[in-house]
């Protein structure tokens, strides 16, 4: 049998894939080219229809592709009358540092107006949705609650049903879609990190998310939302993907990807996680950590421009050379929390932003009276049990094996 070189490259690719994946992340977790899945965003049949003849505005950044176009120059090739774009955290380039506020500016390739969701406004206003017929979303997420494309999502889902704007959310797979785990948010720390009162890691798309807030009455005033999901074809939840682009300056690698949901929580405390370095969120370290043998030094650069620990030595922990990349155990990395915290003991560790991150006050307090992995799990046991009985609702795709 002959096979082409096209077909021979792509056979080469998913066995580099595969075998990277059993090396990395040993057998317990499956793992599959983006490629294989058929994104929303590639479905023009699906959704194109709804587009002919209305004023479109698109909420995306770097990772709404299509091939190798975005999304925006897709749809303007497909004569699309795209009016504006809105920006999340980040920018609608990617390339903004965490926290930074994103001015709204012009497009320089298409003259199109850039309005920043991640500025003065992070809901956008009415004047700013004035004469727009529909609004389009495509945005590669993480699956993590404090991941704040889903709230981006959600503010803008209320906007259109206030402004009775038509809105499609076009799906993407969730790389930590494989599992559900981690503190459910607490009313009284809702905030841009978290909304609605669902766990770190909450495995769903943005279109199954998008779903579930808008029929469970979740957005402000309970107001619905127009609302169209475009799903992937041949997603796997059981899975997770290698994403062909970052989907944020700091989360370069599928490694920080998958770290993310545990360590993102070390947000809110005096520790790095490599900002400033090559490898974030895939490291922790503090000035007055132990002498692990291993440090890092953070240093300012363009995603980091004043990184934790600037140009100080860090000892601490590579995250790469532990067992739970290698044999991932489909729960957040809540082991790290403990076993710096008891050795940073005399030491300032937490701030201000943990509650916000962890979503709730017990997390805390459970850390520092030294409770134990399991006996923290169990408080989180009842949440998660009603949260998964409110998600088995709104799911498009099958559920876990």
């Amino acid at each position: 049998m002959t096979i082409t070189k096209n077909k021979n490259k792509k056979l080469i690719t998913v066995a580099l894939i595969y075998f990277m994946g059993m090396f990395l992340f040993g057998q317990n977790l499956l793992i599959k080219e983006y490629s294989t899945v058929q994104c929303g965003a590639q479905q023009f049949e699906k959704y194109l229809p709804f587009l002919k003849g209305k004023n479109v505005a698109v909420v995306t950044n770097q990772t709404g592709v299509v091939g190798n176009k975005s999304i925006v120059d897709t749809l303007l090739t497909l004569k699309v009358k795209i009016k504006k774009i809105f920006g999340p955290e980040h920018g609608f380039r990617g390339n903004t540092e965490a926290g930074t506020k994103v001015s709204s500016n012009k497009d320089a390739k298409t003259g199109l107006p850039i309005i920043s969701l991640y500025g003065s406004n992070k809901k956008p206003t009415k004047e700013q949705l004035k004469g727009i017929d529909i609004v389009v979303y495509d945005i590669q997420d993480v699956g993590v609650r404090f991941y704040t494309y889903i709230s981006t999502m959600c503010y803008v889902m209320e906007a259109c049903a206030e402004n009775n704007i038509e809105m499609i959310v076009l799906d993407r797979p969730n790389p930590n879609g494989f599992y559900v785990d981690g503190p459910v948010m607490q009313n009284e720390l809702k905030g841009f990190l978290g909304l609605h009162n669902i766990p770190v890691v909450y495995g769903m798309t943005c279109g199954e998310y998008a779903k579930m807030a808008n029929e469970e009455e979740w957005l402000t005033n309970k107001v619905k939302c127009n609302l169209k999901i475009i799903p992937c074809v041949n997603y796997d939840r059981n899975a997770t993907y290698i994403l062909p682009i970052h989907p944020s300056p700091n989360l370069p690698n599928i490694e920080s990807v998958l770290l993310y949901p545990g360590i993102g929580l070390f947000e809110g405390t005096e520790m790095s996680v490599g900002r400033g370095t090559k490898f974030p969120f895939q490291v922790i370290g503090h000035p007055n950590y132990s002498d692990t043998g291993f440090y890092f030094i953070p240093k300012p650069n363009e995603l980091s421009k004043t990184p934790k620990h600037v140009n100080k030595k860090c000892y601490g922990i590579n995250l790469l050379d532990d067992e739970y990349l290698k044999n991932h155990p489909k729960k957040i990395a809540l082991k790290f929390l403990l076993n710096t915290y008891k050795n940073m003991q005399g030491q300032t560790f937490f701030n201000n932003g943990f509650n916000a991150h962890s979503g709730n006050g017990k997390l805390m307090q459970q850390i520092k009276d030294g409770l134990s992995e399991n006996e923290i799990r169990k408080t989180w046991e009842d949440e998660i049990k009603t949260f998964l009985q409110i998600r088995q609702k709104h799911l498009i795709y099958t559920d876990f094996n």
